[in-house]
């Protein structure tokens, strides 16, 4: 132990705040942190072990060998173990290795806190600082309006390893030209967020991210830290947000991850109904234990602080509330009530919403919740879990499911297409067409389209046309905004080339105007949560399977008509009920020739007449194209 000096970044109010649960930036304290000490360069480190005899710094310096570089327990009972050795720095290979009380047992464990990690398959951690210098001031001076629940808000969500690949080196692109190829193409299309499926270090390839190791880490398949940090900045310079997939749900049981990590249930729920997720095969989060929820909140904060991102999507909500999720009777306990909820969960969401809105108001949390569990999206003060947002599961599956079907069997189903506005303003929902709706023999969206081929890129013109104008926030996983016609594969990438074809690249045009029309016009977002920004003309015509509706922003602003029908059939000659006079003026149809549509004829500008209709004092004949959406503003 004579080569570790006794060094500490503690502080007495440190492990207070730790043992309480209440240190929210433990990233500055745990880890491996390259400082000079008495005029010797060297690193510190630290890391909680509480049911360890011994900790050993192991790595690329040392011959791996255990014993030289023993660590110092404290004092104060906190379970932490830490010292200062010299002569270690940037660049160099480590893991703890850990001698257990429990029964002899020995780990070998990747740093918990580490800022870098190997390239998979190695699994070490790598000491780290950088001094980037950031380049977003405008941004994050003005992004409280762009992230902002009544600001227009649509996401584009990537999965980095996969968006586009380098054929001929066999490889994806790096951090640093998705910096350049990624953002330029984010701007082109008008989005603006981009959410990354999960980019903290993971080491199976299929699990896309979600079994994560390198909690502090960005995956070093792309490149080093600070170029991710260039990535957001590049977004940032160019007005584009950043979400990151966060997952506090579960981790995986490899040998040098969180699993068992000083021979005890260290950061797992020790009661394996409690502990361990089914479907996933891995490890559930303690959440009831101080020291776990401080380390899953100081990583949240980490992301937001040292990365700047604008918001972090919490993935799995629902398994993380439900004691029974995904289990038989027998495999789960009830709460103290007798009840399914996980209340350590809901209390450690609660408190996770509240630090982060604390400290950076400025962000979003977006929660995916698959079930009615009330108010997710409400603030903690009200009794709500404290997310910004929700994602709208239920409005996803119904749309999906309709629009599956063949035109001349819509008529029956119609309720499955309106039923979304039932709950619309429940919550702050975000309306989702993910990955997961294109991968595992769903099929992609196209697919799921019935009819020829011009039908499905209608139905598909038809289907965005409704989820842009549908009040809610929107997000599109990468290469459904061009139709991509195979599902998701994560090794490969996306089928690009298929832009060459009019009917793709109609679909893309499509979303560029869609994003622009959403940002354009208030009716369209700032109300989006809000009853009063939407209001039903017809929803119950089902013979001809249309539907109307009314857009509206604050006062002053225009007012938005949409129509939408979802058969062949051209409805000419279709009254609709208005709540003013003026005239209509078309502002988008989902069917214009520029998207590959028919081009068939409507009225740029139609005059409202005095005529009731719809039980509303004015009305106006307009025509809607043949699965074509329309959009007018009243002038």
């Amino acid at each position: 132990m004579g080569k570790v000096q006794v060094h500490s970044l503690f502080s007495e109010f440190d492990i207070d705040l730790f043992k309480s649960g209440k240190h929210y930036r433990l990233y500055e304290k745990f880890g491996s942190h390259i400082t000079t000490l008495d005029g010797i360069k060297g690193t510190y480190f630290a890391v909680w072990a509480p049911s360890a005899k011994s900790v050993s710094v192991i790595g690329d310096f040392n011959f791996w060998v255990e014993g030289e570089y023993q660590l110092h327990v404290r004092w104060d009972e906190s379970g932490i173990w830490e010292g200062f050795i010299p002569d270690i720095g940037k660049g160099n290979i480590y893991k703890y290795k850990i001698h257990s009380h429990n029964n002899g047992i020995i780990t070998e464990k990747a740093d918990p806190y580490a800022r870098r990690c190997e390239h998979p398959p190695s699994t070490a951690s790598v000491v780290w600082d950088d001094d980037y210098h950031w380049n977003d001031n405008k941004w994050m001076a003005k992004r409280k309006k762009h992230n902002a629940i009544n600001a227009p808000y649509s996401v584009y969500e990537v999965h980095l390893g996969s968006w586009k690949k380098k054929i001929e080196e066999n490889r994806s692109l790096s951090y640093t030209e998705l910096s350049e190829e990624l953002v330029s193409y984010v701007k082109e299309m008008q989005f603006t967020h981009v959410e990354l499926m999960p980019i903290m270090e993971y080491p199976y390839d299929p699990s896309w991210g979600y079994q994560l190791t390198g909690y502090f880490a960005p995956t070093s398949r792309f490149g080093y830290p600070e170029e991710f940090k260039l990535l957001v900045d590049k977004l940032h310079q160019n007005d584009i947000g950043i979400i990151l997939d966060w997952v506090p749900s579960h981790f995986p049981e490899d040998a040098h991850g969180l699993g068992f990590f000083d021979g005890s249930c260290l950061y797992e729920h020790p009661d394996r109904r409690k502990g361990y997720h089914p479907d996933w095969k891995s490890l559930i989060f303690n959440y009831g234990r101080n020291e776990v929820r401080s380390f899953l909140i100081s990583n949240a904060i980490f992301w937001l602080d040292q990365y700047h991102a604008d918001g972090l999507r919490v993935d799995a909500v629902a398994s993380m509330l439900f004691l029974d999720y995904s289990r038989e009777d027998g495999e789960w306990e009830p709460n103290i009530y007798g009840e399914r909820e996980n209340l350590d969960a809901m209390s450690f969401m609660k408190e996770f919403n509240e630090e982060v809105y604390k400290s950076f108001p400025d962000v979003q949390t977006i929660a995916e919740e698959s079930t009615s569990f009330p108010m997710v999206s409400k603030p903690t003060f009200v009794g709500g879990l404290g997310f910004g947002m929700k994602w709208m599961m239920g409005w996803m599956h119904d749309t999906l499911l309709y629009f599956s079907k063949e035109p001349v069997y819509r008529k029956h189903h119609q309720n499955d297409l309106t039923f979304s506005m039932t709950y619309a303003f429940t919550e702050n929902f975000m309306l989702p067409l993910s990955h997961d709706e294109v991968v595992y023999g769903k099929r992609s969206i196209l697919n799921r389209m019935p009819g020829d081929e011009w039908q499905q890129f209608a139905n598909l013109r038809l289907l965005y046309s409704y989820m842009f104008t549908h009040p809610g926030t929107n997000l599109l996983f990468m290469g459904a905004e061009f139709g991509q016609r195979d599902e998701w594969d994560f090794q490969s990438s996306l089928d690009w080339h298929l832009l060459q074809y009019e009917y793709h690249s109609g679909i893309q045009k499509l979303i560029i105007d869609l994003n622009k029309l959403y940002k354009k016009y208030p009716a369209l977002y700032e109300n989006q949560f809000d009853i009063s920004g939407f209001q039903w003309i017809s929803y119950d015509d089902h013979e001809n399977s249309v539907i109307a509706y009314i857009r509206i922003g604050n006062e002053n602003e225009k007012t938005l008509v949409v129509a939408c029908n979802f058969t062949p059939v051209p409805r000419n000659e279709y009254r609709i009920g208005l709540p003013q006079k003026g005239k209509l003026v078309q502002l988008f149809n989902s069917d214009a020739k520029k998207y590959g549509g028919s081009d068939f004829s409507v009225k740029k500008e139609i005059v409202i007449h005095k005529k009731v209709w719809h039980y509303r004092k004015f009305s106006a004949e307009i025509s809607i194209p043949p699965l074509g959406a329309i959009v007018f503003k009243i002038d």
